[in-house]
This record gives structure tokens, sequence and C-alpha cells, in this order.
């Protein structure tokens, strides 16, 4: 990394920093989202922008406009936290605490993906993410796979270690209902019995004999190796786009969001002592 970043005027070419400064700016533009409040001032200004932006909010939660009783609302809502906030910053109430801690580390990650939110990608783009991952989104696809079950993740995190370190797989897991090895089993069955993130893991791993996990479902916790996946009937993009897009959407923001991360990571000298 040193070599990438060496001096000042290298670090500001890098696109993701100024992917970063330009989420910044909208970032303090929108100040309801989480701009620093001075909490010496009693000076509380609801701009047009900020009602705007509430309003967003909502379409993409509810999806639909809020009337105007609900806009009120949401802003006295927003007006109640900010006088609220600024009398705990005063108190100092946000030091050494661990909600605070994580509200502002969900804050900056928000900050590295707001704009991913509202870019639209170009036909190509949605095409070569359709051929790429032709099992997302195929009618029929098969899965052969073995699956190991634990009630508490962090059993499935020990087991994960143990089969890290050559443990014999057919050894671990803990008993439940549930078949340890699929054959040429169909997506539909499959996430009807272990749920979509199951789905969606068998999805995003390559076969082979690497195990993955935790991975969530509706009973507890399984680590999982995909032995084979095959892809059935893929629809035209024309008639999946929206699935589609929002698939390589989601994808994008888990990936900016690790960039972002890592890039931030690199500036910091971390010890970890055991």
């Amino acid at each position: 990394m040193t070599a990438r970043f060496g001096g000042s005027a290298g670090w500001m070419r890098e696109p993701l920093v100024h992917f970063l400064l330009a989420g910044a700016v909208l970032f303090a533009f929108f100040a309801w989202k989480g701009a620093p409040a001075d909490p010496s001032s009693r000076d509380i200004t609801i701009s047009r922008e900020d009602r705007a932006q509430l309003a967003l909010q909502w379409q993409r939660t509810m999806q639909r406009a809020p009337t105007d009783a609900e806009l009120d609302s949401l802003t006295q809502t927003w007006l109640r936290e900010e006088v609220l906030y600024r009398e705990a910053l005063r108190l100092g109430l946000e030091r050494d605490d661990a909600v605070v801690r994580k509200r502002l580390a969900n804050k900056m990650e928000y900050l590295a993906t707001s704009i991913a939110e509202t870019v639209q990608p170009r036909q190509e783009t949605l095409e070569n993410w359709l051929a790429d991952n032709p099992q997302r989104f195929a009618q029929d696809t098969r899965y052969s796979f073995d699956q190991l079950y634990f009630a508490e993740k962090t059993a499935a995190e020990a087991a994960a270690n143990a089969l890290a370190s050559g443990a014999d797989w057919a050894r671990l897991g803990e008993n439940i209902s549930l078949p340890q090895t699929a054959e040429a089993e169909a997506a539909a069955a499959v996430e009807k019995r272990f749920g979509s993130a199951f789905v969606d893991q068998l999805n995003d791993a390559a076969p082979g004999s690497r195990w993955r996990g935790p991975v969530p479902s509706g009973f507890g916790w399984h680590l999982v190796r995909l032995r084979m996946r095959e892809a059935g009937i893929v629809p035209p993009l024309a008639d999946i786009r929206g699935r589609v897009e929002n698939d390589w959407r989601n994808q994008t923001l888990a990936t900016r969001r690790d960039d972002a991360y890592q890039l931030l990571r690199s500036a910091y000298r971390v010890e970890i002592q055991k």
C-alpha cells in the first residue's frame, strides 16, 4: 500500500478517494442524515432540501410519496431527535457508548455507498452481470452440496476452524432433521428448506472442496460446501431487468463498502495483543 499511496498527490488521485469526498459533500448537504451538530448552537434550520430528502427516504421505504401530514410528522420527528441529540452532546453522553459507536460506523458505511444507490447502470453492465451470474436468475438451477448444522454461531465458527485444520467433516455438526448432503436439488426446494441466505451462499460459491459459513437459516447456522451447480434456462435481460439491476446494485454496494474500509484501514497502524 505504501508504494500505491506514496505522497499526498498520489493519494488524492485515487478514484475511491474522490468517491468518498463526493459522498462526504452529499452527506453534509443532507444534514438530517447525520452531519455533526454544534451542541453550543441553539439554531436549527430545516431547509426545503432537508424536507425533500425526508420525503425521498419515505418513498424508498414505503414505495409511495408521503402525504403533507406524514411529511410534517417526519419533520417533527427529526426535529425532536436533533434537539435531544444536541443536548446529549452537550452532556457528553456519546463518550464510551457502544450503541453510538455502532451507529457512527454504520453511517460511515452509508457514506461509502450513497452514490452507488442512485447510479444507473448501462445496458452493457447489466448484460455482463447476467452473463457472469446466470445461476442467480435461472429458473431451474440445481445444486449438489454438503452442509453441517449448528444451533449456535460460535459452534459453527469453531467447526469452521476445525475443518480448516483438516478435521473430518463427517464427525462434525449437530443432529437435526436435515440431510447433510443434497444431489441436484432445485433452487426452489433448497430455498424452501434452508432459506434465501443459504441459496445466496450457493450462488456465490465456487464448486470445490472449500467450506463456507456460518450461513444462517431458520433452524440456526450451517457450514456449506458446494460440489456442483448447474444453471438452467436464463430468461432474457428484458424480462428480468429489475431483478438483474437490483442484484448488481446490492453487490456493488457491498464491494464499495469493503473497498472504502480497506482504504481507510490502510492508514492505521494496528496492534492486536494476545
